[in-house]
């Protein structure tokens, strides 16, 4: 791949092409980033990969390779090709900050621009946030149930390569610990953690010469897998090995509810109070909460996170809400299309909130921002200004507005059965500008 802007769909430039014949190219517009309902039926959806994007945008061009490709195929004409040539986003952008929650028609993102240079973003836009969003709230969920035990993402080996690195970050934000993935951990910050695999244990001429191994490279306070073979056989044997200040011990294997049991009065009768269990296998939020009676200390989760936990995307779609004639008269662009309708008009959201600052309503304004209450907090930031990104924000900050927002929501939001939101969108129609 040599141009970041063929990460696109063949329907938008071919409507590129198309408006740049009609004239309608240069029509200033705004789309808009919502969901129509929560995948799932789940209570609330986290926001996240706006800072992958915001890294993405500068880079979002049309090289000499791409537009080769695009003429040859008859995908653009010689004309288009010169548009996309001298390509750059010059628009503004509004968005909910990463780790931010979101619920059904709440307005994520905001694109205002030239149709042509906006309708080109649509899919590199919503590829990144539905991904990214799916994993992010999988992960609150997974963070949700596991409560005050941490977990750590490992779902690099059942994922795409480049997939892993954004499902770590976005776990990342949504509140795990940690994630196995070393790409992540030097492009984003992301805490790193790994020890070793079943096969270090069978390479090895028994178990005790693993972990002796293991203990002699990374000191006492490592994990060590202690189901290869036997379980209590393992644990004795890891204590043998590292003494009662062993750091954790992992079970991958059986009834992990049972083996957690056995393993802490085991360790407690050889004197390792302190040691730790950590559990991993196939987990996922559900298996988290079956787990939450267990003396269990962390959790290892892969395939669950890095996949949303059976919801993959986050529902969003990209729709043009208004357009500007040659007159500068606005128009409201208003779907209608059975069962895939849209709201036309620019959209402006607050989070409500009572006297306590427990959430209450997603109240969003057409038209401009709905009538304040004391409490209401403003969602959308400016990321972009013509062209320029002007709304950068590191992980940790993201990560932190997440446990801010999630603090917010009342108690159902902890639920994991399917449901209806936690709290409701409230759409109030403002004066027209």
């Amino acid at each position: 791949m040599t141009s970041i802007g063929l990460l696109t769909d063949h329907y938008e430039l071919t409507m590129v092409d198309a408006a740049l014949r009609s004239g309608a190219a240069h029509r200033r517009c705004v789309f808009e980033v919502f969901a129509r309902s929560l995948p799932g039926r789940r209570r609330y959806g986290v926001c996240a990969g706006l800072g992958r994007f915001l890294e993405e945008l500068p880079n979002f061009r049309f090289d000499a390779a791409a537009l080769d490709f695009l003429t040859r195929h008859d995908v653009i004409d010689a004309a288009t090709g010169d548009w996309l040539a001298a390509y750059r986003f010059t628009g503004s952008i509004d968005a909910y900050g990463e780790g931010e929650l979101y619920f059904p028609s709440s307005p994520v993102v905001t694109i205002e621009g030239g149709f042509a240079e906006g309708v080109v973003l649509e899919t590199l836009v919503l590829s990144v946030l539905n991904y990214d969003s799916a994993v992010a709230t999988a992960a609150a969920r997974m963070i949700g149930a596991a409560r005050s035990r941490p977990c750590i993402e490992m779902g690099s080996r059942r994922t795409h390569e480049q997939a892993a690195v954004a499902s770590a970050r976005a776990a990342y934000i949504a509140g795990f610990a940690a994630s196995s993935n070393l790409a992540a951990g030097m492009k984003w910050g992301v805490p790193t953690l790994g020890t070793a695999a079943h096969s270090f244990t069978l390479v090895h001429d028994d178990e005790r010469a693993a972990f002796a191994a293991q203990v002699d490279a990374l000191g006492t306070d490592t994990t060590l897998l202690v189901d290869t073979y036997d379980v209590k056989q393992g644990i004795r044997n890891a204590i043998e090995v590292a003494g009662t200040s062993l750091g954790a011990i992992r079970l991958d294997s059986g009834d992990l509810v049972q083996q957690a049991h056995e393993a802490r009065r085991l360790l407690d009768e050889l004197g390792a109070h302190k040691t730790r269990i950590v559990v991993t296998s196939d987990l996922d939020e559900f298996a988290i909460a079956a787990l939450g009676s267990a003396p269990v200390d962390g959790y290892g989760v892969g395939t669950s996170v890095a996949t949303g936990s059976g919801c993959p995307t986050a529902g969003f779609v990209y729709k043009l809400v208004e357009f500007y004639d040659e007159r500068g008269q606005c128009h409201v662009a208003e779907k209608q299309s059975l069962g895939k309708t849209s709201t036309g008009g620019r959209k402006y959201s607050v989070r409500r909130r009572d006297s306590q600052g427990i959430a209450t309503e997603e109240r969003v304004g057409v038209h401009g921002l709905p009538e304040r209450a004391d409490n209401d907090r403003e969602l959308q930031i400016p990321v972009v200004r013509e062209g320029e990104i002007v709304g950068r924000e590191d992980v940790a900050a993201a990560r932190r507005r997440c446990e801010n927002a999630v603090a917010e929501l009342p108690p159902e939001a902890s639920k994991l059965s399917s449901g209806d939101p936690v709290i409701p969108t409230v759409l109030e129609e403002r004066e027209s500008s």
